[in-house]
């Protein structure tokens, strides 16, 4: 999942970066947010508060049981703490959507995340992702090797002591 947060963050970034300066108009964001929660941005959003509290527990409780339990009964405010920014990260996503397409363009992706082809492609995504990246890891090793190889019979050829 944290994964799948990086890369849709990563993209966010992209187009936040070359969105344009003026402000979306309000149909364009309507569009921008369905698509945002067609696509279940905020979803994966709200999973990660878990990990958020199971990391700040370690940071508060230092280690001792009674602030740990103390912590553990207070996590349930945790929600409505978080609320608000879920509520903010949709909002943003929304504006580089809505900045970067038109609103029959945002229409087009929206209908197709919310067919059933759509919603498997974003439930296996994070799979995606993550054999990508294996293959891209194997393939640049393996195109390293070989340059490496052919480098160094080059520079034997010419001489060179290696």
């Amino acid at each position: 999942m944290s994964r799948r947060l990086l890369a849709i963050a990563g993209a966010v970034l992209i187009l936040a970066c070359s969105a344009r300066a003026q402000a979306p108009s309000p149909d364009a964001m309507t569009e921008a947010r369905k698509l945002v929660i067609t696509m279940k941005l905020a979803d994966q959003y709200r999973a990660l508060l878990p990990h958020l509290l199971l990391g700040l527990r370690r940071v508060l409780s230092q280690d001792r049981p009674e602030i740990e339990r103390d912590y553990d009964a207070m996590t349930a405010m945790g929600s409505d703490i978080y609320a608000p920014f879920v509520n903010s990260m949709i909002d943003q996503m929304a504006t580089v959507y809505a900045s970067n397409f038109t609103i029959n363009e945002l229409r087009q992706i929206e209908a197709f995340y919310a067919q059933p082809v759509g919603q498997k492609l974003l439930e296996k995504s994070d799979m995606f992702a993550q054999q990508s990246a294996q293959i891209a890891q194997d393939v640049s090793r393996r195109a390293g090797d070989e340059l490496k190889q052919r480098l160094t019979d080059a520079l034997r050829q010419k001489g060179h002591k290696l």
